[in-house]
């Protein structure tokens, strides 16, 4: 990787990674940190401590587009560090926005040094080295991928859990979607790399292991001619490790074979995301989803045939051109319907360069916002209503440390991957409780959390 990089140049370099979107980016971003950290570089928790800052970004929406200029046009005011290396703060941008525009990025931030793409993360730190000795502005990306991002060095967000990369791209093509046209066509990992990885993590500790790809359904297809993403998770099973989930689910590529798995493995949590997106057929063919509404009714069926109680959740787009007052309602009553444990609800962002983004649409905004406001409502009773189902049960929660709200509250995530909330058991060892597994009695059962107490205390 370091090649003819001039390393000291990292040594003790601070640095901070902001990062946006999926947990592909979030997995992206661990491996930035292993590159810059084996090259001395150190983190910092904000950008007034760095002298090297890393944005990962996001252009699922046009929101993330507007927080990333307001973030970065900010940053002129943030005075460089007493006793830094560098002359000014070097400024870098990755991630899907990084690969879309490339050097247009550049061209409109004039304090940004270094954009590189998705396929290209690699290539980061030789870009770096010439932002930091050479005082060069450079654009790098690249059309495909020559190395799963698995390849790099990493530094993990928490040692009891690992992300997982199966597959890389997408080759769906939804009409709103911009992800196949910044994370290039789908390519799956040799299936022993996976399971050797996974080894890997399990030998190192780590208690949960989450499966990656834009659509894990269909791993395997472009390797041996089809999905095998049932036989993945059976041989991650077989690794030994306590807890395996996976993200994100396509329900055009969801087999018997994979629902199945619900029922037979006991380390994968009973916990699915299932993308609906609309609930009108028409809707979901003008997003070519490939699947109707009765179809994935039908795998929600299964699903909860072979694991009762597994909490499904979902997405939802709220305003896709030529949306009906009918088209809407259908999706209403299927999210009323479904008893998702949680809904992502999102009003539909034009995406330029997606087919959606040609369609006409002369829906009052108004309108729009109405119908999301009335989805919200019975997607939050939806999930207080899941929720009521663990009051008085004794639930295995992964610890994964201290609320942010409450220093004397500890946090983690229940099976079925709800927010825990618990009391830190007094004294020194509190702190031991993170990274692990434990026995927490709920007794309070909220919209969008679970509140118990350690069984043991």
């Amino acid at each position: 990787m370091s090649g003819n990089l001039r390393t000291d140049q990292f040594f003790n370099l601070k640095y901070h990674i902001k990062t946006f979107g999926c947990q592909m980016n979030k997995h992206d971003s661990e491996r930035i940190a292993g590159m810059l950290e084996s090259l001395g570089a150190l983190p910092v928790e904000t950008i007034e401590e760095s002298d090297l800052v890393v944005f990962m970004t996001c252009c699922v929406r046009e929101a993330a587009d507007i927080r990333l200029i307001g973030q970065v046009s900010s940053m002129k005011n943030i005075p460089l560090r007493k006793g830094s290396p560098v002359s000014k703060r070097i400024i870098a941008i990755g991630g899907c926005i990084g690969q879309r525009d490339g050097q247009k990025l550049l061209d409109d931030l004039d304090h940004v040094d270094v954009v590189f793409g998705t396929n290209n993360l690699a290539s980061l730190p030789s870009l770096l080295d010439s932002a930091i000795n050479d005082h060069e502005r450079l654009a790098e990306t690249v059309e495909e991928s020559t190395m799963f991002p698995t390849e790099l060095p990493t530094v993990r967000e928490h040692q009891w859990a690992a992300w997982l990369p199966i597959t890389i791209g997408c080759n769906n093509f939804c009409t709103y979607c911009i992800v196949p046209y910044v994370r290039g066509r789908e390519k799956s990992r040799p299936f022993e790399d996976v399971v050797k990885e996974a080894q890997s993590y399990v030998a190192a500790g780590v208690k949960e292991i989450t499966l990656l790809g834009q659509n894990v359904n269909s791993y395997g297809r472009d390797l041996y001619g089809k999905p095998r993403f049932a036989d993945m998770l059976e041989a991650v099973a077989e690794t030994g490790i306590e807890r395996i989930r996976f993200a994100t689910s396509h329900p055009k590529d969801l087999t018997d074979e994979v629902i199945e798995k619900f029922a037979t493995l006991p380390n994968l949590m009973p916990a699915l995301h299932l993308p609906a997106q609309a609930g009108s057929n028409r809707v979901l063919k003008a997003m070519h989803r490939v699947y109707t509404i009765e179809h994935y009714r039908e795998l929600v069926a299964k699903l909860r045939e072979a694991c009762p109680g597994i909490a499904l959740s979902t997405d939802i787009i709220v305003g896709f051109p030529g949306e009906t007052e009918e088209d809407f309602e259908d999706t209403y009553q299927l999210v009323k319907d479904m008893g998702y444990s949680q809904v992502f609800t999102f009003i539909y962002s034009k995406r330029e360069g997606t087919p959606a983004a040609k369609m006409v649409d002369n829906t009052p905004r108004s309108v729009i916002q109405e119908r999301f406001d009335r989805l919200r409502e019975v997607v939050e009773k939806g999930a207080y209503d899941y929720n009521q189902a663990s009051l008085g049960k004794t639930l295995p929660v992964l610890i994964e440390g201290y609320s942010k709200k409450e220093q004397s509250i500890l946090t983690g995530r229940s099976p079925e991957n709800i927010t825990v909330h618990v009391a830190a058991p007094e004294g020194s060892n509190a702190h031991e409780c993170v990274g692990k597994i434990l026995d927490v009695s709920i007794d309070e059962a909220k919209t969008w959390y679970l509140r118990g107490h350690f069984d043991n205390a």
